[in-house]
């Protein structure tokens, strides 16, 4: 291993990069081999990346001319990423050796593109779509990028060139980025200029521009994928079926397994399956993989569907692997009959063994049924079927190749037992397909073109082609991309059920969790989830993000979309003293100070109202601006503040009441604070009193709560204040309004009567945004007969404000 580390180190791979591709059991040899075949033991760094990218792409069926592409590369006829794909692409059909003018011609050997031809190209292009451009600026600059890529006459360009010349062309017609093009930098520029208030209220009126969905196809391999029907079949006639069937359209699936709700990480696959699909004018299926039928639920089926709808995707076709339970059975035998299969009563333990051991660096060796007669083999086959076999007493294994570095490649199990429930075909059947199995053959039904999946199926890549060349069906074209993870949470459905049967979320739709029906319920909007797949992109290495990410895009979302509420966590009642007990004033306030669509409501101000307790100190420091003794400060949306001149004492010696002065008949200088109130007007409907508001905080208390990270592992690590439940608060009148709104619409009723409340969320003004939980009751006919007491308002912290981070909730 050290020699190999050595030869990889001399590509100019890192240290620990060199070592992992040492460690890696089918890159390894094919790197070894590339390397040899060009016969030299030093690159520079560009020639090495490019053999490195080679070795990873390359299969065992083109392996044969891998070593002539190694070659091109070392000597330099290929020189870029682009030259060879191109090369890759036209070996999987030809000879190269055999017509090296043909192989040069496809790869674009010896073409020069010059740096005029270049800036004219580029000029064509940024020309055709100017008004586009001009229009959406920099949020459409993916978009014109991927326009620029597929042009031909720019097919050899340097591509570092192409990409200066295309910023800079950009740059003379749209200027730099302004606050047009980051919502996020305005916000912070118009702080900078207090004074011109109005100039904060246009650029965020400018609202939230998050990156478009044919961004993340628009750079990176994904944006070179190959075009339906130019990858290579086993049989010619396959490739013509295959147009014949799908008319050339693209065809993705998103292929999920109904045992437990999706996560944040399945986001981004949805947006990648539908996204890729959708931007290439193509179709996606939805596609449950139900082949274990113990862990399946129908909860889960439903659940599924519901948050794909959710983020905005319609699947073209609903479908299931059991779908095809017949069609997979037969191929099983078809395989068998081939001698490619063989029913083998092996134990796991006796399995595992034979694949090398635990670590699997042990001697690998053949199992004492894999030679068993074809005819034999069937019959046992049957028996399984005819459930004459326990669990665990038989499985068909596929005849592969044990001597491949590939793990993927030992064998795999293709049936076993199960006598188990099928949420769909009952007791029908006994006997299930595993995954390895079902997978690949299920996307050849269904005309797949893509079929896209994440990095931890890449050894799966050889087995997924092997067994459809091993029964002769449409080939598929895999293609692989890095997962997505986030920081302070975990996505392991095994850690997840753990959680919740320890008692330590409620259920998988816990707000604290990251699942996807735990974040609607929250309160996260869609369009906020998709923003953050989006920015990220698609890269074939797998990320850990920091939560803080995800929570900006929530805020940005939430910014444009949430009406602004008044609302006081822990009440404390004020007396304005100089103001008779009849006093009564109304106030129109605005929904949303930078969008006048929200329009606005009249609150009652009384004699008697009520102020957050975070807003007053009986003690005043320097540096604090709110009340205290003797101290002014502003209402806000009300034309003069008020003045704290004493307290009354509740019998325990605390604070019961807050006397003040309205200062609407004394000159005092203008406030350097306001806060919020509410009226204590019940005869208007004030205050509305919310039955409980739950305020949560990260679940764990480290960003990476797995166990070996953490002492005593991921149960160990849960926070003791990852949630607070505070009963008492209070809101002004606007949130009943809003809530009466609502229900008065018909999406507003459907949503109330299936309990997906959680779209009404508001921004409680200096607090956080806030969503109403599925727990709260509100029956349709007491909204509409204004009966707020016969409801009950359970509310969900969606996220705090950007501003007030470190303020107490």
């Amino acid at each position: 291993m050290e020699g190999l580390i050595t030869k990889f180190e001399a590509l100019g791979l890192t240290a620990d990069k060199a070592k992992e591709a040492a460690g890696n059991k089918k890159l390894a040899p094919t790197l070894d081999g590339l390397i040899t075949a060009t016969g030299q033991s030093s690159f520079s760094k560009s020639t090495g990346m490019l053999l490195y990218k080679l070795a990873a792409k390359v299969t065992k069926e083109k392996t044969p001319h891998g070593d002539y592409i190694a070659q091109a590369i070392g000597s330099g006829r290929l020189g870029s990423d682009e030259q060879v794909s191109a090369a890759t692409k036209f070996c999987s059909k030809n000879d190269p050796a055999a017509d090296e003018k043909a192989f040069d011609a496809a790869c674009g050997v010896g073409v020069v593109v010059s740096d005029a031809e270049i800036t004219a190209a580029i000029a064509g292009v940024l020309d055709s779509v100017k008004d586009t451009l001009v229009a959406e600026r920099y949020r459409a600059l993916g978009r014109a990028l991927g326009k620029v890529k597929s042009t031909a006459a720019l097919q050899w360009a340097d591509s570092g060139k192409v990409k200066s010349e295309f910023d800079a062309q950009v740059l003379a017609l749209l200027g730099p980025k302004d606050e047009r093009d980051d919502p996020a930098a305005a916000k912070k520029a118009a702080k900078k200029a207090a004074p011109k208030a109005a100039s904060a209220k246009i650029a965020e009126s400018r609202g939230w521009e998050p990156a478009s969905l044919e961004s993340m196809f628009a750079e990176g391999e994904i944006s070179r994928m190959h075009k339906v029907g130019e990858n290579p079949q086993i049989k010619p006639e396959l490739t013509a079926e295959h147009l014949r069937a799908t008319g050339g359209q693209v065809i993705t699936r998103f292929p999920p397994e109904p045992n437990g709700f999706l996560h944040i990480g399945h986001a981004k696959a949805i947006n990648v399956n539908f996204g890729y699909a959708k931007t290439h004018g193509g179709v996606c299926n939805l596609r449950y993989d139900d082949t274990n039928p113990e862990a399946e639920e129908q909860v889960y089926v439903d659940s599924i569907l519901e948050i794909i709808r959710w983020l905005g995707f319609e699947p073209h076709q609903v479908l299931y692997s059991s779908d095809y339970f017949q069609q997979l059975y037969d191929l099983a035998v078809q395989l068998t009959e081939r001698g490619l299969a063989y029913v083998c009563h092996c134990t796991g333990e006796q399995i595992n063994e034979q694949r090398g051991g635990k670590d699997k660096g042990g001697a690998r060796f053949a199992c004492e049924h894999r030679d068993r007669p074809i005819a034999e083999s069937l019959v046992e086959f049957q028996k399984m079927k005819d459930g004459r076999y326990g669990a665990n007493e038989a499985t068909l294994r596929m005849k592969m190749d044990l001597e491949d570095g590939n793990p993927q490649m030992w064998d795999l199990i293709a049936y076993r037992v199960k006598f188990a429930h099928h949420h769909r075909t009952g007791d029908a059947w006994c006997i299930y397909p595993t995954y390895d199995f079902t997978h690949c053959l299920c996307d050849s039904f269904e005309n797949i073109t893509h079929s896209l999946c994440t990095r931890e199926f890449f050894q799966s890549r050889q087995s997924y082609y092997w067994l459809c060349d091993a029964v002769e069906v449409y080939k598929p074209v895999q293609w692989e991309y890095g997962r997505l993870n986030v920081t302070n949470t975990m996505l392991s459905k095994r850690k997840l059920l753990a959680l919740r049967n320890a008692g330590v979320v409620r259920d998988l739709d816990d707000p604290r969790l990251y699942t996807l029906p735990a974040l609607r319920r929250r309160g996260v909007p869609p369009q906020a989830i998709n923003a953050f797949v989006r920015e990220l992109g698609i890269t074939a290495a797998d990320a850990v993000i920091e939560v803080g990410r995800l929570e900006n895009h929530i805020r940005d979302a939430l910014n444009v979309c949430a009406p602004r509420i008044m609302a006081l966590v822990r009440p404390v009642r004020v007396v304005l003293e100089n103001l008779p007990e009849s006093y009564f004033e109304e106030h129109e306030l605005v929904y949303h100070p930078s969008d006048a669509t929200f329009g606005s409501r009249r609150v009652p101000f009384t004699r008697t109202l009520f102020i957050d307790s975070a807003d007053f100190r009986e003690s005043d420091s320097p540096g604090y601006f709110r009340l205290a003794p003797n101290k002014t400060v502003g209402l806000n949306g009300v034309p003069y503040p008020i003045t704290c001149t004493g307290v009354r004492r509740a019998a325990d010696g605390s604070v019961s009441e807050v006397l003040c002065r309205y200062e609407n008949e004394a000159s005092v200088p203008k406030p350097k604070a306001y806060i919020q109130w509410v009226a204590d007007s019940p005869q208007h409907g004030s205050p509305v009193r919310i039955d409980e508001l739950r305020v949560y905080n990260p679940l764990f208390k480290h960003a990476n709560p797995d166990e070996k990270s953490v002492t005593g592992g991921f149960m160990n690590d849960v926070s003791e204040t990852s949630l607070e439940v505070i009963h008492g608060a209070v809101a002004d009148i606007g949130l009943w309004d809003s809530i009466k709104r609502y229900a008065s619409t018909a999406a507003g009723k459907k949503e109330l009567n299936e309990k997906n409340v959680e779209t009404l969320r508001f921004q409680f003004m200096r607090i956080g945004y806030f969503a109403l939980d599925k727990d709260s009751a509100m029956p349709l006919a007491a909204i509409e007969s204004d009966q707020i007491s016969s409801t009950k308002l359970v509310m969900n912290r969606i996220v705090t404000l950007k501003e007030d981070s470190k303020k107490d909730a």
